[in-house]
């Protein structure tokens, strides 16, 4: 499902001939603020050290070594839309030794449509999830961002361990993983 997750890279799965993966609920949401600002001083050119600048209540989902220092992804600033209860705002924090980039995505919580909607700048990514089912390297980060986002208090956790809440919650399990790549904005 997800490709690199600091690179935005989304890898292509096919979706089913003719089904549009809620383009009116991504086409109704208000799509401002996909780049969240920077810390202070790194807009006039001075170097933040992006450990430094981490947010308080930054919950990092993964780190590991990289060239140069730590890479690392991490969520912060869940909330509730105010017209869908289903429906989440979360920011997600995508750092590198030299590069650090805080996206606003949306989330569905929906058990018949759990979703992720996510940008990497060119484009709008949509992705189907399937909480409680089959956890992959490929669909790790998805989950793990998801359950941050509609249930804060597993945020962090392995989402490969959740199946039992997940279908405690009302869950199948059963859903089909798709992801859907629509244009962004042409700037």
């Amino acid at each position: 499902m997800a490709g690199d997750p600091l690179s935005g890279q989304p890898l292509a799965l096919a979706a089913a001939p003719g089904r549009c993966l809620g383009l009116a609920w991504a086409a109704g949401l208000a799509l401002a603020g996909w780049w969240a600002p920077l810390p202070a001083g790194a807009d006039q050119g001075d170097m933040v050290n992006p450990i430094d600048a981490r947010p308080p209540g930054l919950v990092v989902l993964w780190e590991r070594p990289g060239r140069g220092g730590k890479e690392a992804v991490g969520v912060y600033a869940v909330s509730k839309d105010a017209n869908d209860p289903e429906v989440r705002q979360i920011k997600v924090w995508l750092e590198l030794p030299n590069n650090l980039r805080v996206r606003q995505e949306t989330i569905r919580c929906s058990p018949s449509q759990p979703m992720r909607m996510s940008s990497n700048g060119r484009e709008f990514i949509l992705r189907e999830l399937n909480p409680g089912g089959t956890i992959t390297s490929a669909n790790r980060l998805d989950h793990q961002i998801w359950w941050a986002a509609c249930y804060p208090e597993q945020a962090g956790k392995d989402p490969a361990g959740l199946a039992p809440l997940a279908r405690k919650l009302g869950y199948s399990g059963h859903l089909l993983e798709r992801e859907q790549v629509l244009p962004g904005n042409t700037r």
